[in-house]
């Protein structure tokens, strides 16, 4: 995983694509209508969304964007020839860098110190865990609606909400 955040930071490094990176706005409003929606159908218990959502809405603050993947997952990362060990990245968006940090590492917290290790720069932790929260309410209405993931109590998402504190 130390590979990894080599890459992200590669990546992080790189000059920003010529569109518009998410306000802080854009992204608060986002969160507010997604746990509207899991407490309107009744996806999760309200006191862990209510809990979640403090801690994902310490993520909303002014941020510099950089060139980020968007959806960074270890299966959405690819490497190159057999055996070899770094990572390419194959596509961008301008965000917050840790947006990328969070989705790289979500539901695998062992592997954070890792990452952040091969990353190379000062990582708050804490502010990651938020990412994570904020990650995951605002994925559970899509992975619902789609309906090929299985039940919400079966996604990796909820599974992460129930256990941050």
């Amino acid at each position: 995983m130390g590979y990894g955040g080599a890459a992200v930071r590669t990546l992080h490094d790189a000059p920003l694509p010529p569109w518009p990176a998410r306000n802080v706005e854009d992204v608060a409003s986002r969160l507010a209508a997604e746990c509207q929606w899991l407490i309107a159908n009744d996806v999760l218990p309200a006191e862990v969304i209510t809990r979640d959502r403090r801690l994902a809405e310490r993520a909303l603050r002014p941020w510099r964007p950089v060139f980020i993947h968007g959806d960074l997952q270890v299966d959405h990362v690819f490497r190159r020839g057999q055996g070899h060990r770094r990572p390419r990245l194959v596509r961008g968006v301008p965000r917050r860098r840790l947006f990328d940090l969070a989705t790289l590492t979500f539901g695998h917290p062992d592997h954070l110190n890792d990452v952040i290790a091969g990353y190379g720069t000062d990582v708050d932790r804490d502010l990651n865990r938020a990412w994570w929260s904020m990650r995951c309410l605002t994925n559970v209405r899509w992975l619902t609606e789609v309906g090929i993931y299985g039940p919400p109590e079966s996604f990796p998402e909820v599974a992460v909400l129930g256990s941050q504190m």
